[in-house]
């Protein structure tokens, strides 16, 4: 899906352009792809030909929460995923279709009783219960971008359908049926979207790239393998949000492999791609805005010999910086699939819920009460000062129940 230029000869000396963060996201793509850490700095460099970038980033203050690395032509040293690891930044390798070939976070503690419970989830009825909300995300989204950009009424009323009979699906493949209906009507309505080129570009555009056209490529009768642009970038956007999936459901301690709608298979993680399924109309629709918003460009696309469109290394950096927009939508979704699970097993009286570390909801959450909590003990304080002969024991037993409040919001916070 991303493609490098080709390469001119030049002479072995060249000059090397800085690389900074661009939204916490850095790409890396073309050749000799270097990551590897000198007297405890990351260095980073790629580049194609005589056109070379480096990074050299510090342990405070680099601002990087992804590695994107784009092909396989290069090293990266264990020093290298150390020092992300240290610093809580994930690397992830796609191929230059667009797979994902390598995710890796910060690594979390996980609980056997959680795991036990996503892979007796079809037994529990929380595994229908989980692939039911995410399709019905999926759908109220999709109709409301048809809504709102195409108007288009027939697509509408079968995506709403769709969405009625998903409240009376009981099993998957009935879920799997009502996504099926609402996609071929939300696919017609991009059918004939028009994609705009520079007029210096025309000339050298293929006729098929001016519109969306089907979302089924002919080379494949699948998505993958693109033949025009909107769709390689769909492809690789999605890709983006496969990975964001994938670190997601592995820092709660799930297993990406085991899910709920997508069928078991040998290379796929079903469970990342379960979770992918109600954030897709957010990618669409920013893929959109991007259309009405500014023409593209001939130079950031390639064309192979069987019409396989892909972007090139350069213009891809682009959309990895959307990496952190998906970290977010992903985020609750995912804290509820594990609090959803959670719910079906044996807990103890005293088990805390799994953390949400992705969304800091309950942080958040104690630093609230914890705040109303101060207030209040420091004005029963400084009342409590006045009538403190009046009432003898009671302000010092005020004093003692507000700071057994406040350690255990302290021990909620911590959790």
């Amino acid at each position: 899906m991303a493609a490098s230029q080709t390469v001119p000869q030049y002479s072995q000396h060249c000059n090397f352009v800085p690389i900074k963060p661009q939204h916490g996201v850095i790409t890396l793509f073309g050749y000799g792809i270097n990551v590897r850490v000198d007297r405890g700095h990351l260095i980073l460099q790629d580049g194609v030909g005589h056109v070379r970038r480096e990074a050299r980033l510090s342990r405070v203050g680099h601002g990087l929460r992804r590695l994107v690395v784009i092909g396989a032509d290069g090293l990266v040293s264990l020093a290298a995923l150390r020092w992300l690891a240290d610093q809580d930044a994930a690397f992830v390798m796609l191929d230059r279709d667009g797979s994902v070939l390598v995710t890796t976070g910060p690594v979390r503690p996980s609980d056997a009783r959680l795991r036990r419970a996503q892979s007796r989830a079809q037994d529990s009825g929380a595994a229908l219960k989980i692939a039911k909300e995410l399709i019905r995300q999926k759908l109220i989204a999709q109709e409301q971008l048809v809504r709102e950009q195409f108007q288009n009424d027939r697509s509408m009323q079968v995506i709403a359908d769709a969405r009625h009979s998903l409240a009376k699906a009981q099993s998957s493949e009935e879920i799997r049926r009502c996504e099926a209906h609402a996609a071929l009507a939300y696919w017609t309505a991009w059918h004939d979207l028009p994609v705009n080129f520079s007029a210096a570009d025309l000339r050298r555009v293929p006729e098929h790239w001016r519109t969306f056209g089907s979302r089924m490529s002919p080379l494949t009768r699948s998505p993958r393998l693109a033949v025009n642009p909107p769709n390689a970038m769909l492809n690789y956007a999605y890709s983006i949000l496969e990975s964001e999936a994938r670190l997601a459901i592995s820092e709660l301690g799930l297993d990406p492999g085991i899910g709920f709608l997508h069928s078991d298979t040998r290379t796929r993680d079903s469970l990342a791609c379960d979770l992918m399924e109600p954030i897709r109309p957010q990618v669409d629709a920013y893929l959109l805005q991007w259309l009405h918003r500014e023409p593209l460009q001939r130079k950031w696309f390639f064309e192979e010999r069987d019409g396989n469109c892909r972007l090139m290394g350069s213009f891809a950096v682009r959309l990895s910086e959307t990496s952190q927009r998906w970290k977010q939508s992903l985020g609750p979704l995912a804290e509820w699939i594990s609090h959803t699970l959670w719910s079906t097993t044996r807990q103890p009286s005293r088990a805390k819920a799994p953390a949400t570390r992705l969304t800091q909801r309950r942080k958040r959450e104690a630093k609230g009460i914890l705040t109303v909590l101060v207030g209040s003990i420091a004005s029963h304080e400084t009342s409590g000062v006045s009538s403190k002969a009046a009432n003898g024991g009671h302000f010092k037993t005020g004093q003692r129940e507000g700071r057994e409040l406040l350690k255990v919001v302290r021990d909620r916070e911590l959790s």
